[in-house]
């Protein structure tokens, strides 16, 4: 891969701006740039930033758009499914003229159409340990929108091994949450972050929780927690607000209700027991 923005020592999302904005560029982010806390300097960052998401479905939909929206320079996108027609009652980045076409292939081709500006790099492969040694240390960030614990810990240990942050997302149903995870840093009163597995220690038994496939989601659902998932990412990328680190956010939709979880690192224990 080419036109890589090193992450930073600490893994932290502290984007160099790469070149300046084009006149159309902004036209285009006029918005974002009236924004104080974001300005150029931030619209900058965005376009020198190189996310990668784990799937181009339900989830991936909504983070796809925004930050392609948004003007992140470079989206990874990593998925080996195709575009089926139960998917477009939530996957809204597809069609009915992309039924049967790769995601990534069909996700890269919407993009292109909402944003020019945006390099998108294809990876027709489900993600895995081994795809994240081969592609991860080309991204400043990672955003995992899959929809099985197996992927979610992957994720998780990948991006910890990488040391860049994660924006973590699962929907079911009627109920979402979202987190962000930096565990290789600390938190201001110097104690380590958490970690996905501080927050789940374990993956539930096969068959305990049934896929969407089963029991059915609402497609708005996803809208929302994706979307959750890239305003977390836009924070870290242009170090704006308080990203949910520590945090988990659960909205309930049939109560319209939002609630945040806090969460702790636990695993001191095992030096004790050592």
């Amino acid at each position: 891969m080419t036109d890589a923005a090193s992450p930073s020592a600490r893994g932290r999302v502290s984007i160099t701006p790469m070149e300046p904005l084009s006149p159309e560029e902004i036209a285009r982010y006029q918005r974002h740039i009236l924004l104080p806390e974001i300005g150029g300097a931030g619209q900058q960052k965005l376009k020198a930033a190189r996310v990668l998401v784990i799937g181009a479905g339900g989830l991936g939909t909504p983070v796809l758009q925004y930050l392609a929206a948004a003007g992140v320079g470079t989206i990874g996108i990593a998925d080996d499914d195709r575009v089926s027609l139960s998917n477009l009652q939530r996957q809204v980045i597809h069609d009915s003229g992309t039924i049967g076409e790769l995601k990534t292939e069909s996700a890269a081709f919407a993009i292109a159409r909402l944003n020019p500006h945006v390099n998108v790099i294809r990876f027709e492969e489900r993600f895995s340990a081994d795809s994240a040694r081969r592609h991860l240390s080309g991204f400043d960030l990672l955003i995992d929108g899959s929809d099985n614990f197996d992927t979610r810990y992957t994720a998780a240990d990948a991006a910890e091994a990488a040391q860049i942050p994660l924006v973590t997302g699962a929907v079911g149903r009627f109920d979402g949450s979202v987190t962000v995870l930096k565990p290789y840093e600390s938190a201001e009163d110097g104690t380590p972050n958490p970690t996905y597995r501080d927050l789940f220690p374990e993956k539930p038994p096969a068959g305990l929780i049934p896929a969407c496939a089963e029991t059915g989601i609402i497609g708005a659902l996803t809208g929302v927690i994706g979307t959750l998932m890239a305003m977390e990412a836009i924070k870290l990328i242009t170090d704006t607000g308080e990203p949910l680190i520590g945090r988990l956010l659960l909205y309930d939709a049939l109560a319209a209700r939002f609630d945040t979880i806090r969460y702790k690192r636990r695993r001191q224990r095992q030096s004790k027991a050592s």
